[in-house]
């Protein structure tokens, strides 16, 4: 694939998909009028952190998936190539938990309850879209080789990878 085709592809991605779910739903169907906090203790601290800490996960998810994956996240154009690289050695849904981050984020930085009831309803919603669909079609396209990755990387909660095992031939040299 073009290099500029999947870059523009992607770009167009990051506009629509965390445009729309953590940024105008949230802020302009939820929270009508957010109000700029007068003063910031730590909920509006902690919700800037969660955002831009999610707001990074996301970008270095998509960028995996674009360079390695040779693809976009979107669902109608996925990856070519499997990929376990970055962020998704850590967890098996990174860019979700990076919405789920973002969001979080807003709904502290703003101290608002519709926010947080949103960030509830979308938590149920991904998790079913992820058990529901993505899972089993990974599992089609993907294999033994998703399969293995399921058991090895968690699925929301991220976890330090596991070294790799190296095996060793059985027996020594003859001679």
């Amino acid at each position: 694939m073009k290099p500029f085709w999947l870059l523009l592809k992607n770009l167009l991605y990051l506009l629509v998909v965390p445009g729309v779910i953590a940024g105008w739903l949230p802020l302009r169907v939820f929270e009508r009028r957010p109000r700029w906090p007068a003063t910031w203790g730590w909920a509006e601290w902690t919700g800037i952190g969660l955002a831009l800490a999610g707001a990074a996960v996301f970008l270095h998810s998509v960028w995996v998936l674009a360079r390695r994956g040779q693809g976009t996240p979107a669902f109608f154009d996925p990856p070519r190539k499997f990929t376990k690289r970055g962020p998704y050695r850590w967890v098996r849904n990174p860019m979700y938990c990076a919405l789920f981050a973002l969001v979080a984020g807003e709904a502290l930085f703003f101290r608002s309850w519709h926010i947080a009831v949103y960030w509830v309803c979308l938590v149920c919603v991904l998790h079913l879209l992820v058990v529901l669909h993505e899972e089993r079609e990974l599992r089609f396209r993907h294999g033994a080789v998703y399969e293995d990755y399921k058991r090895e990387v968690p699925r929301w909660l991220p976890r330090k990878p596991r070294p790799v095992l190296q095996t060793v031939p059985p027996f020594g040299p003859r001679g």
